[in-house]
Protein backbone atom coordinates (compact mmCIF):
# COMPACT_ATOMS: atom_id res chain seq x y z
CA UNK A 1 0.00 0.00 0.00
CA UNK A 2 1.63 3.51 -0.77
CA UNK A 3 2.13 5.61 1.88
CA UNK A 4 -0.01 8.44 2.64
CA UNK A 5 0.74 11.92 2.76
CA UNK A 6 0.09 13.64 6.03
CA UNK A 7 0.89 17.00 5.26
CA UNK A 8 -1.30 19.97 3.03
CA UNK A 9 1.29 19.64 0.35
CA UNK A 10 -1.22 17.71 -1.88
CA UNK A 11 -4.29 19.84 -0.30
CA UNK A 12 -6.46 21.54 -3.12
CA UNK A 13 -9.90 23.67 -2.34
CA UNK A 14 -12.35 23.60 -4.39
CA UNK A 15 -13.62 27.29 -5.36
CA UNK A 16 -17.05 26.41 -4.98
CA UNK A 17 -16.01 24.78 -1.85
CA UNK A 18 -16.04 28.25 -0.52
CA UNK A 19 -18.48 29.58 -2.67
CA UNK A 20 -19.09 33.24 -0.11
CA UNK A 21 -15.81 33.96 -1.36
CA UNK A 22 -14.14 35.41 -4.87
CA UNK A 23 -11.24 34.57 -6.50
CA UNK A 24 -9.38 37.02 -4.78
CA UNK A 25 -10.24 36.12 -1.26
CA UNK A 26 -9.26 32.20 -2.11
CA UNK A 27 -6.42 33.10 -3.31
CA UNK A 28 -5.68 35.09 -0.08
CA UNK A 29 -6.96 32.97 2.62
CA UNK A 30 -6.28 29.66 0.86
CA UNK A 31 -2.26 30.71 0.87
CA UNK A 32 -2.44 32.06 4.74
CA UNK A 33 -3.71 28.84 5.73
CA UNK A 34 -1.23 27.23 4.23
CA UNK A 35 -3.27 25.51 0.92
CA UNK A 36 -1.38 26.06 -1.89
CA UNK A 37 -3.40 23.87 -4.76
CA UNK A 38 -6.59 25.32 -5.73
CA UNK A 39 -9.16 24.19 -8.43
CA UNK A 40 -11.10 27.05 -9.75
CA UNK A 41 -14.58 26.98 -10.68
CA UNK A 42 -15.64 29.37 -13.66
CA UNK A 43 -18.16 31.67 -12.14
CA UNK A 44 -15.44 33.04 -9.78
CA UNK A 45 -13.92 34.51 -13.45
CA UNK A 46 -16.42 36.19 -14.97
CA UNK A 47 -15.60 39.82 -15.31
CA UNK A 48 -12.39 39.26 -14.25
CA UNK A 49 -9.20 39.74 -16.46
CA UNK A 50 -7.22 36.57 -16.96
CA UNK A 51 -3.92 37.90 -16.60
CA UNK A 52 -4.70 39.65 -13.20
CA UNK A 53 -5.85 36.56 -11.88
CA UNK A 54 -2.65 34.81 -12.87
CA UNK A 55 -0.71 37.02 -11.50
CA UNK A 56 -2.40 37.12 -8.33
CA UNK A 57 -2.36 33.42 -7.78
CA UNK A 58 1.59 33.46 -8.13
CA UNK A 59 1.84 35.93 -5.73
CA UNK A 60 0.07 34.08 -3.63
CA UNK A 61 2.05 30.83 -4.30
CA UNK A 62 -1.27 28.89 -5.41
CA UNK A 63 -0.78 25.58 -8.25
CA UNK A 64 -3.79 25.47 -10.42
CA UNK A 65 -5.24 21.95 -10.21
CA UNK A 66 -8.17 22.09 -12.46
CA UNK A 67 -10.78 24.28 -14.01
CA UNK A 68 -14.50 23.54 -13.19
CA UNK A 69 -16.22 22.84 -15.25
CA UNK A 70 -16.66 21.89 -18.73
CA UNK A 71 -18.80 19.75 -20.53
CA UNK A 72 -23.18 19.88 -21.00
CA UNK A 73 -22.91 18.43 -24.40
CA UNK A 74 -26.18 16.33 -24.86
CA UNK A 75 -28.81 17.71 -26.23
CA UNK A 76 -32.41 17.57 -28.41
CA UNK A 77 -31.57 21.18 -30.02
CA UNK A 78 -28.91 21.27 -32.17
CA UNK A 79 -28.01 24.45 -31.32
CA UNK A 80 -27.62 24.36 -27.56
CA UNK A 81 -25.07 21.28 -29.11
CA UNK A 82 -23.43 23.97 -30.77
CA UNK A 83 -23.12 26.72 -28.08
CA UNK A 84 -22.03 24.20 -25.89
CA UNK A 85 -19.29 23.36 -27.87
CA UNK A 86 -18.58 27.12 -28.04
CA UNK A 87 -18.47 27.00 -24.42
CA UNK A 88 -15.95 24.28 -24.13
CA UNK A 89 -13.69 26.21 -26.44
CA UNK A 90 -13.27 28.96 -24.26
CA UNK A 91 -12.85 26.87 -20.98
CA UNK A 92 -10.13 25.50 -22.89
CA UNK A 93 -8.82 29.04 -23.31
CA UNK A 94 -9.42 30.02 -19.73
CA UNK A 95 -7.60 27.41 -18.45
CA UNK A 96 -4.42 27.67 -21.02
CA UNK A 97 -4.41 31.32 -19.58
CA UNK A 98 -4.67 29.92 -16.08
CA UNK A 99 -2.10 27.04 -15.98
CA UNK A 100 -4.88 24.70 -15.14
CA UNK A 101 -3.68 21.35 -16.72
CA UNK A 102 -7.21 19.67 -16.89
CA UNK A 103 -10.86 20.66 -16.96
CA UNK A 104 -13.49 18.96 -15.46
CA UNK A 105 -15.88 17.72 -17.42
CA UNK A 106 -19.45 17.61 -16.26
CA UNK A 107 -21.02 15.69 -19.30
CA UNK A 108 -24.83 16.75 -19.28
CA UNK A 109 -27.96 14.77 -20.11
CA UNK A 110 -30.88 15.39 -21.69
CA UNK A 111 -34.15 13.98 -20.57
CA UNK A 112 -35.46 14.08 -23.83
CA UNK A 113 -33.40 11.47 -25.57
CA UNK A 114 -31.98 8.30 -24.15
CA UNK A 115 -29.50 7.55 -22.06
CA UNK A 116 -27.23 6.33 -24.80
CA UNK A 117 -28.25 9.06 -27.35
CA UNK A 118 -26.58 11.45 -24.60
CA UNK A 119 -23.41 9.73 -24.34
CA UNK A 120 -23.25 9.16 -27.92
CA UNK A 121 -23.18 13.23 -28.05
CA UNK A 122 -21.02 13.54 -25.36
CA UNK A 123 -18.43 11.18 -27.35
CA UNK A 124 -18.69 13.47 -30.29
CA UNK A 125 -18.41 17.03 -27.87
CA UNK A 126 -15.07 15.91 -26.43
CA UNK A 127 -13.98 14.76 -29.66
CA UNK A 128 -14.73 18.17 -31.36
CA UNK A 129 -12.73 20.40 -28.83
CA UNK A 130 -10.18 17.79 -28.77
CA UNK A 131 -7.68 19.49 -31.25
CA UNK A 132 -8.24 22.63 -29.26
CA UNK A 133 -7.15 21.00 -26.19
CA UNK A 134 -4.00 19.59 -27.68
CA UNK A 135 -2.76 23.06 -29.15
CA UNK A 136 -3.26 24.45 -25.62
CA UNK A 137 -1.77 21.86 -23.66
CA UNK A 138 -5.03 20.95 -21.17
CA UNK A 139 -6.23 17.49 -20.72
CA UNK A 140 -9.86 16.96 -20.39
CA UNK A 141 -11.18 14.67 -17.19
CA UNK A 142 -14.57 12.89 -17.38
CA UNK A 143 -16.52 12.73 -14.02
CA UNK A 144 -19.08 10.20 -13.45
CA UNK A 145 -22.30 11.51 -11.15
CA UNK A 146 -23.75 10.16 -8.97
CA UNK A 147 -26.93 7.89 -11.36
CA UNK A 148 -29.52 10.59 -9.41
CA UNK A 149 -27.88 13.12 -11.82
CA UNK A 150 -28.78 10.82 -14.88
CA UNK A 151 -31.65 12.94 -16.00
CA UNK A 152 -30.36 15.81 -16.41
CA UNK A 153 -26.69 16.13 -15.31
CA UNK A 154 -24.80 13.66 -16.68
CA UNK A 155 -25.59 10.58 -18.82
CA UNK A 156 -21.79 9.13 -17.51
CA UNK A 157 -22.85 7.39 -14.00
CA UNK A 158 -20.06 5.12 -13.32
CA UNK A 159 -16.41 4.80 -13.25
CA UNK A 160 -16.73 2.01 -16.29
CA UNK A 161 -18.74 4.56 -18.24
CA UNK A 162 -15.88 6.78 -17.96
CA UNK A 163 -13.03 4.50 -18.57
CA UNK A 164 -14.86 3.13 -21.77
CA UNK A 165 -15.30 6.53 -22.88
CA UNK A 166 -11.75 7.68 -22.39
CA UNK A 167 -10.68 4.38 -23.78
CA UNK A 168 -12.97 5.08 -26.76
CA UNK A 169 -11.19 8.18 -27.77
CA UNK A 170 -7.99 7.39 -26.90
CA UNK A 171 -5.91 10.21 -26.46
CA UNK A 172 -3.40 10.80 -23.89
CA UNK A 173 -5.44 14.15 -23.19
CA UNK A 174 -8.77 12.71 -22.18
CA UNK A 175 -8.81 10.53 -18.93
CA UNK A 176 -11.04 10.76 -15.42
CA UNK A 177 -12.05 12.72 -12.53
CA UNK A 178 -13.05 10.33 -9.50
CA UNK A 179 -15.06 12.36 -7.08
CA UNK A 180 -15.61 9.94 -4.28
CA UNK A 181 -19.66 11.53 -3.77
CA UNK A 182 -20.34 10.32 -6.75
CA UNK A 183 -18.75 6.69 -6.71
CA UNK A 184 -18.65 5.62 -3.13
CA UNK A 185 -21.00 2.79 -3.79
CA UNK A 186 -20.02 0.91 -6.87
CA UNK A 187 -19.09 -2.70 -5.84
CA UNK A 188 -16.43 -2.23 -8.96
CA UNK A 189 -14.94 1.06 -8.02
CA UNK A 190 -11.45 -0.29 -7.12
CA UNK A 191 -11.32 -2.59 -9.90
CA UNK A 192 -12.53 -0.02 -12.19
CA UNK A 193 -9.57 2.78 -10.25
CA UNK A 194 -7.20 0.01 -11.13
CA UNK A 195 -8.29 0.16 -14.94
CA UNK A 196 -8.21 3.77 -15.11
CA UNK A 197 -4.46 4.41 -13.82
CA UNK A 198 -3.53 1.39 -15.49
CA UNK A 199 -4.02 3.42 -19.00
CA UNK A 200 -2.85 6.41 -17.45
CA UNK A 201 -5.73 8.52 -17.44
CA UNK A 202 -6.46 9.42 -13.99
CA UNK A 203 -6.23 12.91 -13.84
CA UNK A 204 -8.36 14.06 -10.74
CA UNK A 205 -9.54 13.03 -7.46
CA UNK A 206 -12.28 14.98 -5.27
CA UNK A 207 -13.29 14.90 -1.80
CA UNK A 208 -16.27 15.32 0.59
CA UNK A 209 -18.72 13.32 2.16
CA UNK A 210 -22.12 11.62 2.22
CA UNK A 211 -24.61 12.72 5.13
CA UNK A 212 -26.99 10.47 6.48
CA UNK A 213 -29.75 11.66 6.52
CA UNK A 214 -28.93 13.85 3.44
CA UNK A 215 -31.08 17.09 3.09
CA UNK A 216 -30.34 17.77 -0.33
CA UNK A 217 -28.63 15.78 -2.69
CA UNK A 218 -26.90 19.05 -4.41
CA UNK A 219 -26.16 21.21 -1.19
CA UNK A 220 -25.81 18.85 1.59
CA UNK A 221 -22.06 17.43 0.95
CA UNK A 222 -20.34 16.66 4.30
CA UNK A 223 -17.04 18.08 4.85
CA UNK A 224 -14.88 14.56 5.38
CA UNK A 225 -15.55 12.44 8.75
CA UNK A 226 -19.80 14.01 8.44
CA UNK A 227 -21.01 11.02 6.85
CA UNK A 228 -20.45 7.46 5.64
CA UNK A 229 -17.91 7.25 2.80
CA UNK A 230 -15.00 5.06 3.61
CA UNK A 231 -12.83 8.04 2.03
CA UNK A 232 -9.58 6.93 3.98
CA UNK A 233 -9.80 2.98 1.79
CA UNK A 234 -10.55 4.76 -1.42
CA UNK A 235 -7.53 7.09 -1.10
CA UNK A 236 -5.40 4.25 -0.35
CA UNK A 237 -7.06 2.64 -3.85
CA UNK A 238 -6.30 5.76 -5.74
CA UNK A 239 -2.45 6.08 -4.35
CA UNK A 240 -1.57 2.77 -4.19
CA UNK A 241 -1.97 3.16 -8.28
CA UNK A 242 0.60 5.83 -8.19
CA UNK A 243 -1.44 8.46 -8.44
CA UNK A 244 0.77 11.47 -7.25
CA UNK A 245 -1.90 14.37 -7.92
CA UNK A 246 -3.65 16.74 -5.29
CA UNK A 247 -6.76 15.53 -3.29
CA UNK A 248 -9.65 18.21 -4.00
CA UNK A 249 -12.23 19.10 -1.43
CA UNK A 250 -15.55 19.90 -3.33
CA UNK A 251 -18.09 20.41 -0.86
CA UNK A 252 -21.39 21.93 -1.78
CA UNK A 253 -22.98 22.37 1.26
CA UNK A 254 -25.80 25.60 2.45
CA UNK A 255 -24.77 24.16 6.02
CA UNK A 256 -21.10 25.25 5.74
CA UNK A 257 -21.22 27.89 3.53
CA UNK A 258 -23.56 29.94 5.73
CA UNK A 259 -20.86 29.98 8.45
CA UNK A 260 -17.25 31.44 8.86
CA UNK A 261 -15.12 30.76 6.00
CA UNK A 262 -11.69 31.35 7.54
CA UNK A 263 -13.05 28.79 10.28
CA UNK A 264 -14.21 26.28 8.02
CA UNK A 265 -11.29 26.18 6.09
CA UNK A 266 -9.57 25.52 9.54
CA UNK A 267 -12.21 22.55 9.36
CA UNK A 268 -11.26 21.29 6.06
CA UNK A 269 -7.65 21.30 7.36
CA UNK A 270 -8.64 19.37 10.17
CA UNK A 271 -10.44 16.83 8.65
CA UNK A 272 -8.52 16.14 5.58
CA UNK A 273 -5.47 15.52 8.03
CA UNK A 274 -7.68 13.38 10.43
CA UNK A 275 -10.10 12.08 8.37
CA UNK A 276 -8.79 11.68 4.35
Amino acid sequence: MASKINDLSKLSVHTQTTRPWGIEECAKNYSEAGIHGITIWRNVLENKNLKDIKSLLDDYDMKVVSLCRGGFFPSVNTTQRESAIRDNLFAIEQAAALGAPSIVLVCGADSGQTLEKSREQIAEGIIRILSTAKSAGVKLAIEPLHPMYAGDRSAINTLKQANDMAEMINSSLVGVAIDVYHLWWDDMLKYEIIRCAAQNHLFNFHVCDWNVPTNDFLNDRGLMGDGCINIQEIRSWVEDTGFMGYNEVEIFSDKYWATDQKAYLEKIKHAYLTKT
